[in-house]
């Protein structure tokens, strides 16, 4: 089944609500109350719930052990992911002190630059590579996705020393760059300029009052 990625967006932040409100010793929820503690409509709360099953009671709400279980089970294998960042500057040091990166779903085992004031330094616990040895680097520690968080001009060259490996199944790009990599590669690109620019089109329109485009 293949679900929208809007839908998966938000799958994520309802498994990571339900996470806290689980250790906040919140037993029950319902769909009204996701939805506003989230900024969303029930029904949309409902309808995502809904591609996986019945796993609410009407009138009742949802347990949230079983639908933080339930949530955790789709969105990840039972198993913790080896990842790699690539870039260790400002935005790549930024993402390392990101609370929710450090989780039991991913570990990060390397990071990777050319500043030889970095490279062998090791970042929350993480050892800095040089970028000219990913591959063995990569294929010693078994490193499945890489973050890649280098100038635009350099992202190419990252992706083509990894090309190869049997290793690597999908790249976090921040570059602002497109990246050809082999169709066995998944690539998700966040070009935070390019949402910002998003974000600007539509408060434009709602100040010239226009409702032909709508922010989903």
């Amino acid at each position: 089944m293949r679900i929208a990625e809007p839908t998966v967006e938000r799958l994520v932040l309802y498994a990571r609500l339900l996470k806290r409100l689980q250790e906040e010793g919140v037993d029950v929820i319902s769909s009204q109350e996701i939805g506003d503690e989230l900024g969303l409509k029930a029904s949309q709360v409902r309808k995502d719930l809904s591609y996986f099953g019945e796993i609410g009671k009407r009138g009742v709400g949802y347990s949230v052990p079983r639908l933080c279980e339930h949530l955790q089970a789709i969105l990840s294998p039972p198993r913790v992911w080896r990842i790699a960042m690539v870039g260790v500057g400002r935005l790549g040091g930024a993402l390392l002190g990101y609370g929710p990166l450090q989780n039991e779903k991913f570990k990060m085992v390397a990071l990777f630059d050319v500043d030889p004031a970095k490279v062998g330094r090791t970042f929350r616990g993480a050892p800095c590579f040089h970028v000219d040895g990913i591959a063995d680097v990569v294929a010693e520690l078994a490193i499945e996705v890489l973050i890649l968080t280098v100038p635009a001009e350099a992202a190419q060259s990252v992706v083509d020393r990894i090309a190869s490996s049997s290793f690597v199944k999908g790249i976090l790009n921040f570059a602002p760059a497109p990246i050809v990599v082999p169709k066995e590669i998944l690539v998700y690109n966040v070009d935070i300029s390019v949402e910002l620019e998003k974000l600007l089109f539509y408060l434009k329109q709602k100040e010239s009052g226009s409702s032909r485009f709508v922010l989903e």
